[in-house]
């Protein structure tokens, strides 16, 4: 089956980093599930990193910590259910959609692509597991 982003998902996409996009257009293609990018998941303002934050959905505050989504680096994706056509979250979705990011990746010959479902293998102790998570590796 071919998927193709909503109106929304697009939107969500300004801003991004023109390889970070090139990937989720050709993960969309390849993935067994449909997925989005949800209103918070693209480019986000130092306000909108603290609220997460402040949330407890992040680990940066965006402002002594900036967060890759505030430099466009990152993403943020959802599934949607088959069943229902409506956003989830479900673990093996994500996964399955996170395995299909990480070979558009590296079909593509981008930038090194990071899953935060796997932060713990990254060497990043301590850190959440962030399943909706993807950003570039970009060296300084």
């Amino acid at each position: 089956m071919s998927y193709s982003f909503g109106k929304n998902s697009l939107k969500h996409q300004a801003g991004l980093n023109p390889d970070l996009k090139l990937i989720l257009n050709r993960a969309l293609e390849i993935s067994v599930f449909d997925f989005g990018v949800p209103v918070t998941g693209g480019v986000r303002s130092a306000e909108t990193q603290n609220a997460l934050y402040l949330d407890g959905k992040s680990q940066l505050d965006g402002y002594k910590k900036l967060s890759n989504h505030q430099l466009g680096n990152a993403v943020d994706v959802f599934a949607i259910d088959p069943e229902t056509g409506k956003a989830s979250w479900d673990h093996e979705m994500l996964a399955v959609i996170a395995a299909a990011m990480l070979q558009a990746a590296s079909e593509l010959n981008t930038a090194p692509l990071r899953w935060g479902g796997l932060w713990g293998h990254y060497g990043r102790d301590g850190a959440f597991c962030d399943r909706p998570h993807f950003e570039l590796v970009i060296e300084d």
